[in-house]
């Protein structure tokens, strides 16, 4: 048995969760409502306030679904009530963020502007204090979706092993590299 599949998702008070008969779970809370297509073979059932997955046979295919989808239906379920942030922050000489509502702009070193326009489900806000690196904070219900952007973001200016340069999480660890070094004469 799978052991993240196995697992019962607890639902917390204020939540509410309802399977439609094509297997389209909605899960509504607090901060929002969510709603997920689960594969046919996959059966997801509600009592007592858990939410538990299961799966019809041992095949491949089916113990792979499993997990996957209890973990999707548990993210969705963690979206609505506390919600998703992620921190990234720029590190370079003259690296700046900026938002106005959703439209990010970034400056990366490039001869350009990044103009960034974000989803709706996201709420993004930039802090540049004296002294500090600047930092975008990106904030959604939806784990899938903030991951992605966030990803995307990263991916305009990632970090380069010598000298740190670029767009990183808030907290990461970079692997760092020597740069050259001088002749042995």
């Amino acid at each position: 048995m799978s052991r993240i599949g196995k697992a019962p998702i607890n639902i917390p008070a204020g939540v509410t969760v309802t399977v439609s008969k094509d297997n389209v779970v909605s899960v509504k809370g607090p901060k929002g409502e969510l709603t997920q297509a689960v594969d046919s073979d996959i059966t997801v059932s509600q009592e007592d306030g858990v939410l538990t997955v299961q799966r019809p046979s041992e095949q491949k295919r089916h113990k792979a679904l499993h997990g996957l989808y209890r973990s999707l239906l548990n993210n969705m379920v963690v979206g609505v009530t506390e919600g998703y942030k992620i921190q990234q922050e720029l590190v370079g000489v003259g690296y700046r963020a900026t938002n106005q509502g959703n439209t990010l702009d970034l400056v990366l070193g490039y001869s350009h502007h990044y103009v960034f326009q974000l989803p709706e489900e996201i709420k993004v806000t930039t802090t540049s204090e004296k002294g500090q690196t600047p930092k975008i904070i990106l904030e959604s219900i939806d784990k899938q979706l903030i991951g992605q952007v966030a990803a995307k973001i990263r991916s305009l200016r990632a970090p380069e092993p010598y000298k740190g340069k670029g767009i990183k999480f808030v907290g990461e660890v970079l692997r760092r590299k020597a740069g050259k070094s001088a002749s042995k004469k």
